[in-house]
């Protein structure tokens, strides 16, 4: 660990006075209403702070430190790395060892169809190119109207220009004048927010998958080039898709010649239970992206699957005009690849994507025991290690509280206190749990236990 030996005094004032944090509001933060916690060092699922507090890190840091902190096998990894190759670009045919070897082991992970992999480094840019991969291969189609891309209210899909306009959620466009236009969105699929409460999951699933199809007849099929969905929804809510879902979604797209990009960010390598959720809920897609889980943000990577079809396509594009005018200074660099390898490593021999499945239902069946009859509880989800806790005025109506009372903000708050990491969701009085890959039963009592206290902190509050 290092150690500058600054005073917290004087880092808690650089921090104010020179520090742009993301996700922040600024002026409370400059003014020093609100607290900054800098973390100095994790181990396992818990980080620390310094001031010496120790929480258990529920989300991974942002569903990403899958294989959890502390992993010297990564870390050697990098550092063997740095000392052999820091840098080389991978621009006109260049390569290095860990790039090439980390492609064929994420091909060899990926759902079947899978053929490619174009590495960036971080989601955002994986579905920037994402879009110019639809758009080229459409004007190599001689297809020059078929453009416009259809997301999900409550999806999550980057924060850049085009992504954050993919992006489904308000905060990531208010002020910022988006979506920006190819772009569309349509229905959630949030069963627990359908308007018609007396609905299936199923009969939702085709009012979703009917409510697509209303919108690209409406728009023009010709006009539409591509899909884009989480697998579950992640920063919406952390919402599994309802039964059926997938495939009433999927038959509309095929009818209709429309690709299909599984946003894999969250879901990618084990944590729902699957290696990805395009096999765990059977999505057949044209790409795939990749981030978080690939280096269990040790480095910054992330990827783009490409499918057979797909390449060849992309093939016939550059036999035609040449090659393709896309790629990142950064693309494929090698430390962060060597950390993708050793994290892969490190999934793999420690059966991580198998406790995902097992402590993931552990977490779930106890916080539906612990949280199911508080009657400001109105719904608790998850797959894998994934879950949710949506809290309401008035259960029995789906009476939501109003967003001025911050309840979820509330509750993380005070699971905080108890020494828990959970995260307060946008769009509603959400409390999401994203732990690593490696909880433990034993620490998911901790998280069951804490978050039960909190709950009943803030509803006896009300």
């Amino acid at each position: 660990m290092l150690n500058f030996a600054h005073s917290d005094n004087e880092l808690n004032a650089w921090d104010r006075d020179h520090f742009f944090h993301p996700s922040t509001d600024m002026g409370q933060h400059a003014r020093g209403e609100t607290p900054n916690r800098i973390i100095e060092g994790a181990e396992g699922v818990y980080i620390t702070d310094r001031d010496g507090k120790r929480s258990l890190d529920g989300f991974a840091g942002l569903y990403c430190v899958n294989v959890g902190y502390g992993r010297k096998e990564i870390t050697d990894a990098i550092a063997a790395q740095a000392a052999a190759l820091p840098y080389y670009h991978a621009y006109a045919g260049h390569g290095s060892e860990p790039s090439i070897r980390l492609a064929k082991m994420v091909i060899d992970r990926a759902p079947e169809g899978m053929s490619r992999v174009f590495f960036g480094l971080s989601g955002s840019d994986a579905n920037e190119t994402n879009i110019k991969l639809v758009w080229y291969i459409n004007n190599v189609l001689g297809r020059p109207e078929k453009k416009k891309i259809i997301s999900r209210w409550r999806g999550y899909h980057g924060s850049g220009v085009m992504t954050g306009s993919l992006t489904g959620l308000a905060a990531f466009h208010n002020l910022f004048d988006l979506p920006k236009a190819p772009v569309l969105h349509t229905e959630a699929p949030y069963f627990y927010r359908r308007a018609d409460g007396s609905m299936s999951e199923q009969e939702f699933s085709k009012f979703c998958a009917e409510k697509l199809e209303e919108m690209i007849l409406a728009e023009g099929p010709e006009t539409i080039a591509a899909f884009i969905g989480e697998p579950v929804l992640g920063t919406g809510g952390i919402v599994p898709p309802p039964a059926g879902y997938w495939d009433a979604i999927q038959a509309v797209l095929t009818k209709y010649d429309i690709m299909l990009i599984a946003d894999e960010v969250i879901t990618g390598f084990g944590r729902l239970g699957s290696m990805f959720g395009s096999a765990h809920y059977g999505i057949k897609p044209d790409l795939i992206t990749i981030a978080k889980g690939l280096t269990s943000a040790y480095a910054p990577l992330s990827g783009v699957i490409v499918s057979e079809k797909v390449w060849r396509l992309l093939e016939a594009g550059s036999d035609s005009h040449g090659s393709i005018g896309h790629g990142w200074t950064y693309s494929s660099h090698p430390l962060c690849t060597a950390a993708g390898i050793a994290n892969l490593d490190y999934l793999d021999t420690h059966d991580l994507v198998a406790n995902a499945a097992d402590v993931g239902g552990y977490l779930l069946a106890n916080l539906m025991d612990a949280l199911g009859d508080n009657p400001i509880v109105g719904d608790i989800r998850g797959e894998g290690l994934l879950a949710a806790v949506e809290f309401v005025k008035d259960r029995d109506d789906r009476v939501f509280f109003d967003p001025s009372q911050k309840i979820g903000i509330r509750i993380a708050a005070a699971l905080l206190k108890r020494g828990v990491i959970a995260r307060a969701m946008p769009q509603g009085d959400i409390l999401g749990f994203a732990p690593p890959l490696c909880l433990t039963k034993e620490e998911a009592d901790t998280i069951v236990s804490a978050a039960s206290a909190a709950v009943e902190e803030v509803a006896a509050s009300l």
